[in-house]
């Protein structure tokens, strides 16, 4: 059995997702009563933990998973595991029994899907017009909405298959459209380890999701990519004051501007709704576990970020 943790709901908001209960039928729910508080066990999987809804009879809805919920007892407001405070954004510490030992990947990847057609078995087809937006170029208005982002995020994979997606950010328009098929972003100063530059000359694809601040909708790109040191190209790239010593370039296949649902359960432009900061893990304190250096303390690694950025911002 392994832990896992699940994020508490704060309403009925945060989970009130197009789940159905009835798809959980190869879901056993076993919920058993441990030193005053309950767990969890999911015999088929991680797919059903967050498929159950409130019955009357003890299956919980995956809104109803809340913090400061009484624990041992069905209904609303219940949590699985001890009751917790209100104070702050919290996890549930769950268990998954899947009948075998070993890495927890490994046992959830036993039963999981491996054709196009289990999918079909389990999801309705697409509305036609989710087909039919998809385009080949970019239009005026798309060109339009690239032209107002200002943080788009790539994925890109070597050529083993290792995928790995980054941030890229800077003013409104950084990211250049020279025509319907070619976009060109600059790549400013970061931390030199260049993951997406050395995937794109290992496998020659990028994949991009553009976002506009205070904007639900998002803006899928997908292409053929290289990376270009070209002079006349770098210098017209000088979204921070000077030109980038390279430029990712990237020819435009799949053009498809995404639904606004999920920055919508996000609650991504509603600083009301997020997490705030005191219920977070510092940044410096992120780094300083990864580190895992002895003798570096956490006002050490916060001094160097702070040095970082004041050098590196541009």
């Amino acid at each position: 059995m392994w832990p896992v943790s699940l994020p508490i709901a704060e309403s009925d908001e945060d989970y009130d997702w197009d789940w159905d209960w009835d798809i959980a039928d190869k879901i056993d729910w076993i919920i058993h009563h441990i030193t005053g508080g309950f767990k969890l066990y999911a015999t088929k999987g991680w797919g059903g933990l967050l498929q159950a809804k409130t019955n009357g009879t003890g299956a919980p809805r995956a809104s109803h998973v809340t913090e400061g919920a009484a624990a041992g007892s069905s209904g609303r407001d219940h949590v699985l595991g001890p009751a917790l405070p209100r104070s702050s954004s919290r996890v549930v510490s769950m268990m998954i029994d899947t009948g075998t030992t070993g890495p927890l990947f490994d046992a959830l990847r036993a039963d999981a899907l491996t054709s196009p057609d289990q999918l079909a078995e389990l999801y309705s087809q697409p509305n036609p017009n989710a087909l039919r937006k998809e385009t080949d170029h970019l239009t005026e208005q798309t060109r339009a909405l690239i032209g107002c982002s200002s943080l788009v995020f790539i994925g890109s994979a070597d050529a083993e298959g290792r995928a790995d997606v980054t941030p890229r950010g800077g003013p409104a328009g950084f990211v250049s459209v020279l025509d319907e098929r070619t976009l060109v972003i600059p790549d400013a100063t970061g931390n030199k380890r260049l993951d997406t530059l050395h995937n794109v000359l290992q496998t020659g694809r990028a994949g991009l999701v553009f976002l506009i601040p205070g904007r639900p909708t998002t803006l899928r790109v997908n292409g053929r990519a290289c990376v270009s040191a070209r002079p006349e190209l770098l210098e017209q790239l000088t979204p921070v004051g000077k030109p980038p010593v390279t430029a990712l370039v990237v020819h435009v296949e799949q053009v498809y501007p995404h639904c606004p649902k999920s920055l919508m359960r996000a609650h991504a432009w509603q600083p009301e709704k997020w997490v705030s900061a005191d219920a977070q893990p510092a940044s410096a304190e992120v780094t300083l576990a990864q580190l895992n250096l002895p003798g570096l303390t956490v006002e050490q690694v916060e001094e160097a970020e702070r040095e970082s950025l004041r050098l590196r911002y541009e």
